[in-house]
């Protein structure tokens, strides 16, 4: 890969990651429309899309930005409101951005076609048109210049000009008075005071000597540069202090708040960027700080009290500087201690620590059988250092799933205005980390998830109030860790299931018998068939009863697991179990007939041995009485039509696993105890095998296979529930 490709690339990332930031926060602007720092920080995100585009010659980015960056610029300075018209249009501009983004990334040397060309032009009409854009009038209209000749001014909006002409400059051809006339052709001078504090009495004053000092109050829009020019021919024999008006130091604060962080660096060129200072004023300080140095005292005062003390900007001016100073250095200092790093290095990075893992095991695997009693502390320093070093790799990967539940925020607003409803998404425990290819595959489930509490689950304003419900909804998405899963929620305060529609809609569709005998859980469950939907009318948005049969799939296919609570009326929630990875578990290792079985360490709440003297074991039913809960088990030997004709009874042992709020107990022959696990995936042959997610190889060299645990306690629930029933197919087709 060239340099100019490894840099498009950091392109594309830093765009993504800017625009997904712009989301966030324009939805965040929908609640608090004040918040200067959201608004600032969206500034920031298109400026910096525009500046980076222009390296690369994208050349349409830097139009379209340009407009819709000065559209933010009138937002942070005030002259102009955000409202929801504004913020519907700064969505559609960011998505717009996206697609020009996509469109020259992938097609550099082909023009803008129409249909974005013509895009492009209808937001840029969007985002400046007075009657969208509800324009108010800016600071620039509000000038005090029509004060000019009447009323009292406030030195408030005033320049304070203080001129301190030297002795010499009446000599040197200085005329005072040439340069404060000059100086109204830029405004107007409110008041002058004429002081002479230098001025000697009697026979020591000398005519030709300029003893005259003036304080000016000056009101203008022209900046301080400009004004600071009116005097640059004077400026060797007078000593100009200019102090901007009051008025403007909340400008100058915003300024500083939305200065480019590249370019904090020194607090003089930070304050002559915002305005407040020009570079006389900071070399004038740069001066008077040296003369403050003495020979044996090396310490130096702050450049920012120097500035102060010759009231050439105010003191907030200079605290505001030297706090957004400290902020970008800390900033800079936690950057400093992250990289990026490519995602398929670091995938190879964890397949080379699962092969690590597995020769670990090989290496313990020789020390034990040949009796190397003198390696057995190299070899447990060693399995120390793996276990370390897979901890470390895997937790590289791991990422907050904070940001794709911010995603949804657009989702919830967008399908909310489109269904008429007011609905609030309330996200928590966005801190929690997984896998970062667990996250990139539960995107669409969650997504299908959530777009149906929208649809079928919140009730319209009118049917929540009739209900004596708010009239907004809400919508709750959550995760958190428990036993080394992550559990998210998705729960709406809705109509909740109607479990009779949902009977009635399973027998028409054949899913299930009138005298089906299901209990509440299972009727809910139905809904993850395909097919089955108990919305009258389909809607672009759901209704087809297609969706929610993938969903499961796609969960049970990351080892996941989905389970439905509703209460009609009140609402539904949703709780997904998810592996915090799919790269390496802590598994337990059982043996039943001559097969190893591997179950999740996470998932395994007990061992206890199948003896009927001490729990009641169901033979016909196949349950257990174990300490009065009735735990229905499955033979693994039987369940995998492993079991030989011929095999001896054995001493055999209950493992007893949990998932969800479900429980099985899995019988076994062996208990071989805890074992690190690479997850191998099945090839194509084997996807559709029940009750195995996967394989892993064993130190010897041999494979055992992963339980998909879930499922199989459904298959034991389901044996309970059906006595003197043959085992089921187990294996696919």
């Amino acid at each position: 890969m060239s340099e100019f490709d490894s840099a498009l690339g950091i392109f594309a990332q830093e765009a993504e990651q800017l625009l997904a930031d712009m989301e966030n926060a324009l939805l965040t602007l929908e609640s608090s429309p004040d918040d200067s720092e959201t608004i600032n920080g969206l500034f920031r995100a298109m400026h910096t899309i525009k500046g980076s585009s222009g390296l690369f010659g994208f050349n349409p980015i830097v139009t379209f930005t340009h407009e819709a960056e000065s559209v933010l610029d009138k937002v942070r300075n005030g002259e102009r409101a955000i409202d929801q018209n504004l913020i519907s249009v700064l969505l559609d501009s960011k998505d717009h951005t996206a697609r020009l983004v996509e469109h020259c990334l992938t097609n550099p040397d082909v023009p803008l076609p129409k249909e974005l060309a013509l895009a492009s032009e209808d937001l840029i009409r969007r985002l400046t048109g007075k009657q969208e854009t509800g324009m108010q009038p800016s600071n620039s209209d509000n000038a005090k210049v029509e004060s000019e000749g009447g009323g009292e001014v406030s030195v408030d909006d005033s320049w304070l000009i203080s001129l301190e002409f030297q002795h010499n400059a009446l000599r040197d051809g200085m005329d005072p008075l040439s340069f404060i006339r000059y100086l109204k052709t830029l405004g107007e001078i409110k008041e002058i005071l004429t002081l002479t504090p230098a001025m000697p009495g009697g026979q020591q004053m000398d005519p030709e000597n300029c003893y005259l000092h003036f304080k000016i109050a000056f009101q203008s829009d022209a900046s301080k540069q400009t004004i600071e020019g009116v005097f640059e021919y004077a400026a060797d024999d007078c000593e100009i202090k200019i102090l901007p008006p009051n008025a403007k130091v909340e400008e100058y604060l915003k300024l500083l708040d939305a200065q480019d962080e590249s370019h904090v660096e020194r607090l003089g060129d930070m304050l002559v960027q915002v305005g407040a200072l020009t570079q006389n004023d900071v070399r004038h300080a740069l001066q008077a700080q040296k003369l403050t140095q003495t020979a044996t005292d090396e310490t130096v005062k702050p450049i920012g009290e120097i500035l102060i003390e010759q009231q050439v900007v105010q003191k907030p001016v200079v605290e505001q500087a030297l706090k957004k100073q400290e902020l970008t250095k800390q900033k800079v200092a936690a950057e400093s201690n992250y990289i990026r790093v490519d995602a398929t290095k670091l995938g190879h990075l964890i397949n080379l620590v699962g092969e690590l893992v597995i020769s670990s095991a090989a290496m313990n695997l020789i020390v034990e059988r040949h009796g190397l009693s003198d390696a057995d502390d190299v070899a447990a320093t060693m399995n120390s250092l793996v276990g370390g070093i897979r901890d470390t790799a895997l937790e590289l990967r791991m990422v907050q799933i904070g940001e794709t539940f911010s995603r949804f925020r657009r989702i919830v607003r967008d399908v909310s205005n489109e269904l008429g409803k007011d609905i609030e998404l309330i996200i928590s425990g966005g801190e929690t980390e997984l896998d970062k290819t667990v996250v990139e595959k539960i995107n669409d489930p969650l997504t299908h998830l959530i777009r149906n509490s929208l649809d079928h689950g919140i009730e319209s304003p009118e049917l929540r109030l009739a209900a004596g419900k708010p009239a907004q909804g809400t919508v709750q998405l959550n995760a958190y860790h428990e036993s080394g899963h992550i559990v998210i929620q998705i729960a709406d305060d809705g109509a909740g299931l109607n479990s009779e529609k949902i009977v009635a809609k399973a027998i028409a569709n054949g899913l299930i018998k009138p005298d089906h005998g299901l209990s509440q859980q299972e009727i809910h469950n139905l809904i993850f068939a395909a097919g089955l939907s108990t919305k009258e009318q389909a809607t672009n948005l759901s209704g087809r009863g297609v969706g929610m049969d993938v969903v499961k799939k796609n969960i049970e296919a990351l080892r996941g697991s989905v389970s439905i609570d509703s209460i009609e009326g009140q609402g539904t929630t949703i709780t997904i179990h998810l592996p915090l990875t799919l790269a390496i578990i802590d598994g337990f290792m059982v043996g039943a007939e001559q097969d190893r079985y591997i179950i999740p360490l996470s998932l395994v709440d007990e061992c206890i041995e199948m003896d009927p003297k001490e729990c009641e074991v169901n033979e016909v039913e196949h349950y257990i009485n174990l300490r009065g809960e009735v735990l229905p088990y499955l033979r693994l030997g039987d369940y995998f039509n492993c079991r030989k004709a011929d095999a001896v009874k054995r001493r055999e042992s209950v493992v007893v696993v949990k998932s969800g709020q479900s429980k099985a107990g899995f019988v076994v022959d062996e208990l071989h105890g805890e074992h690190q696990t690479v997850i191998k995936p099945l090839g194509k042959v084997f996807e559709k095998l029940k009750g195995i997610t996967g394989a892993t190889v064993l130190g010897d060299g041999n494979v055992a296979l992963i339980l998909d645990v879930q499922g199989l306690i459904q298959a034991a629930i389901k044996k309970r529930s059906r006595p003197g029933q043959l085992p089921n197919t187990q294996r696919a087709q």
